[in-house]
Formats: structure tokens, C-alpha cells, sequence
């Protein structure tokens, strides 16, 4: 609904509340990662992943330390600021475990079937993301903000996944 036809109905109907529009579903699943990327315990960069197939959810994941092992914050430091590693090298230099790992995992540990289906993601997909989710047999991602990672995209291409950058 645009503005002015909001403004239309709000004059018609001045008594009654004018229903906001509704977001579309890749907007709804795309809020709802970034909700789920709150949870990360990363001190760097917060990550939300959600897998969905006919518009319900499968599974979840953030960025984060795998459970029962101390994650970043209860830590006080970050292994990959200390030891000064650039953004997107060294994945194996942290504690944590990707948004994306983690939803796919969590799906395999409640026997969530997820071959098929779509992830929401808050960044795109490294390398190593790009690598279980083809595995995994996801069909589409969509991704909201850019990570540079060409080997990832090149990967993603061969497979056949869909590739959608989110925009509002």
C-alpha cells in the first residue's frame, strides 16, 4: 500500500486503524535472520541464518561457539583480533561455528529433512558455508549483505543455486 493510499483510507475511514502493508516473504524471513543474528556471540560480526522450504521454517543458526564451550564475550577477546587474521582468511582461527553451519546442523541433529529448501542469511555465504550448503542440498540463498569470496561464488554458480541479493 502506498502512502497516498493510506492517506485515502485514513480520510474515509478516520476512526479506524489503517493496516500497515504486510512484508513480502523474503522480507519476513530476512527480518527474522537478522532477529536470530542477535544471539551471535561473535565480538567481530553478527549472523543470522534461517532455512525455510513452502514458507515454513526449518532451522535457525548464528554465529557462535559450538555449545558447551565458552564463546568470545563470556572470554573477553576475540582469537582472530589478536592474532590480527583478516576478515575472510583463516576460517579454522576461531572459536566459532557459522550462521549457516549452524542452521544446517541443527536441522541434521533434529532430523530435519533440508534438501530443497531456501536459507535467508544476513551476509553471503564463505567459502566453507558455500561448500555445506551445496552438500546440504539447499537450492536458493538469499543473502543481504555482500562478502567478498570468489571462489564461494564461483562454487554457488557451478551448483546451480539461486543466488538472490536481498533489497527492500
Amino acid at each position: 500500500m502506498t502512502e497516498e493510499q493510506t492517506k485515502t483510507l485514513q480520510s474515509l475511514f478516520p476512526d479506524e486503524a489503517v493496516v500497515p502493508p504486510r512484508p513480502s516473504w523474503d522480507e519476513y524471513f530476512m527480518d527474522l535472520a537478522e532477529v536470530i543474528a542477535k544471539r551471535s556471540t561473535c565480538l567481530r560480526r553478527q549472523v543470522g541464518a534461517i532455512i525455510v522450504e513452502d514458507k515454513h521454517i526449518l532451522a535457525t543458526g548464528y554465529n557462535g561457539a559450538p555449545r558447551g564451550i565458552a564463546n568470545c564475550w563470556e572470554l573477553g577477546s576475540c582469537l582472530r583480533q589478536e592474532t590480527k587474521v583478516p576478515s575472510g582468511e583463516r576460517h579454522e582461527l576461531c572459536r566459532g561455528s557459522h550462521a549457516e553451519q549452524n542452521a544446517i546442523t541443527q536441522a541434521a541433529y533434529h532430523g530435519v529433512k533440508i534438501a530443497g529448501a531456501s536459507i535467508y542469511c544476513t551476509h553471503m555465504p564463505c567459502i566453507i558455508c558455500a561448500k555445506m550448503i551445496i552438500n546440504a542440498g539447499l537450492r536458493r540463498i538469499v543473502f543481504k549483505n555482500f562478502y567478498p569470496d570468489d571462489l564461494a561464488m564461483q562454487m554457488l554458480n557451478e551448483s546451480k543455486i539461486k543466488l538472490d541479493l536481498f533489497k527492500r
